[in-house]
């Protein structure tokens, strides 16, 4: 089992920043694909940012030069640095990670969600 704990969130005015955490912990061999989505209300949860366990990196496009992933292997933490954050980007932010568990299997996990308001 793994376990993904998020922090971070909270309340900022547009144009403020804020930086997410999720640490994996629990039993694995390694995680591999680590990512955030979100999701607001009465919307689909949908893609923000995703980092392979090589470093490689995908963004949606409305947040493409405003907000940044990275990973700490060692710790088994992704973060998502959001700068310039807008009204629109309130949401509730999911990890997500994909996790080897065993020599054959890889699972796909999920936080608990942290919320993120940006107020006008």
């Amino acid at each position: 089992q793994v376990h993904l704990v998020e922090s971070g969130g909270g309340l900022v005015q547009a144009g403020g920043s804020l930086r997410l955490s999720c640490a994996a912990s629990g039993s694995f061999f390694s995680i591999n694909t680590m990512g955030w989505y979100r999701q607001a209300p009465g919307k689909q949860r949908e893609l923000v940012a995703y980092i392979t366990s090589g470093g490689s990196t995908g963004y949606a496009d409305s947040v493409k030069g405003r907000f940044t992933i990275s990973r700490d292997n060692g710790k088994n933490t992704v973060y998502l640095r959001m700068n310039s954050l807008e009204p629109e980007d309130t949401a509730v932010y999911y990890c997500n990670a994909d996790a080897r568990v065993n020599s054959r299997d890889t699972v796909n996990y999920w936080g608990q969600g942290t919320q993120v308001t940006v107020s006008s």
